[in-house]
């Protein structure tokens, strides 16, 4: 047989298809957050559901996750205890958008033994704000109160927390 006829190893096929689903992965990603907010992040102050004051103000200096999700949204349900273990060592003000009462919300954290501070969005209104057209949605604030980073979709825990530690490194972040 001659040359032609040759298959390439299969490293270098599994390399292509490897690549090529990165990149479909990454351009769905950046599909889906076009048009989030960017620069200055808006107004976030609410009481969270322990009736407790929660703001954006209150962390300035601190770089801080914002993240919007719902109960209902099964890629939400994939990330949601990252989220939580992240809540332990980072600033993170979560946003749950219509997803019900807030008496149903605190049955849903138990549940799930979520313990992150959670502010209900019952109508929609800070997503809306935010310019959150679905969710899962994830902000990175940093401490001068400018968003640095943007995403929506699937984000793994260790994406978030590497663009966390970044932005507090003062390393500017793709949007």
């Amino acid at each position: 047989m001659g040359d032609s006829t040759r298959r390439r190893p299969a490293w270098i096929r599994w390399s292509g298809n490897i690549l090529l689903i990165l990149i479909l992965v990454w351009a769905v990603q950046w599909w889906q957050s076009r048009g989030l907010a960017g620069g200055p992040a808006p107004q976030l102050s609410a009481l969270d559901l322990d009736a407790q004051p929660l703001s954006l103000n209150h962390y300035r200096g601190q770089t801080v996750l914002v993240h919007f999700w719902a109960s209902w949204c099964p890629i939400c349900r994939l990330e949601e205890k990252g989220i939580d273990r992240i809540a332990r060592d980072h600033p993170v003000i979560t946003v749950a958008t219509t997803s019900g009462s807030p008496a149903e919300l605190r049955a849903y954290l138990d549940s799930e033994e979520l313990s992150f501070a959670v502010i209900p969005d019952e109508g929609g209104e800070l997503a809306s704000q935010w310019r959150v057209r679905g969710v899962p949605v994830s902000y990175i604030v940093d401490g001068a109160g400018e968003i640095v980073w943007s995403g929506a979709g699937y984000t793994s825990e260790w994406g978030l927390r590497a663009r966390l530690q970044l932005a507090q490194w003062g390393v500017s972040l793709p949007l």
